[in-house]
């Protein structure tokens, strides 16, 4: 079923949501597409996309990532999930900075990142971030077949099909999002 798997294993998310981050677990369970995903156990030290694709025989083009971006103006800061492919980069300093209506625009410090999403850092995914995040989307990652992202925990990955992704709370598709 799933074509971009390499040589991993993926299960049923469902069955398995002891591979998942805390926040991650909740919105699947009541997501109406929850069935829909498959999550692989990976070693941890591998997580990253490059290495992932490299070991496990995943394309890297079927490979997005979740950027936190934190935008500013004055004393609010306004935080958003960016999911773009692997092979290109989020438009932080352009598009993204305008959709948040921030002055300043950049990628959210670690720290916060993690603590606000309740994921680990290498791990953070579009699904389970906090309700009033908009997740961003590049067209690419919302007409993918299939997808491999992070599953909030670095030691899995979630494969999803990007209509799902569009579908997530907040979820928006963003024309030029991706360079």
């Amino acid at each position: 079923m799933w074509t971009i798997a390499g040589t991993l294993t993926p299960l049923p998310v469902l069955d398995r949501l002891d591979l998942v981050a805390a926040p991650v677990a909740a919105a699947l369970r009541a997501m109406a597409d929850g069935g829909r995903l498959a999550v692989a156990e990976i070693d941890p030290a591998l997580a990253d996309t490059a290495e992932f694709c490299a070991h496990y025989g995943s394309p890297l083009e079927a490979s997005a990532n979740c950027v936190v971006v934190a935008g500013k103006r004055g004393d609010t800061v306004r935080y958003a999930a960016c999911v773009v492919l692997a092979t290109t980069r989020a438009d932080v300093n352009g598009v993204v900075r305008r959709r948040l209506d921030a002055r300043k625009a950049s990628f959210a410090p670690m720290d916060d990142a993690v603590s606000l999403s309740g994921m680990e850092y290498g791990g953070i995914t579009p699904v389970g971030l906090p309700d009033d995040w908009p997740v961003l989307l590049s067209p690419e990652v919302a007409a993918a077949p299939e997808l491999v992202i992070g599953s909030g925990v670095r030691g899995s990955k979630l494969l999803v099909p990007g209509d799902v992704l569009a579908k997530l709370p907040g979820a928006e598709v963003v024309e030029g999002l991706a360079r």
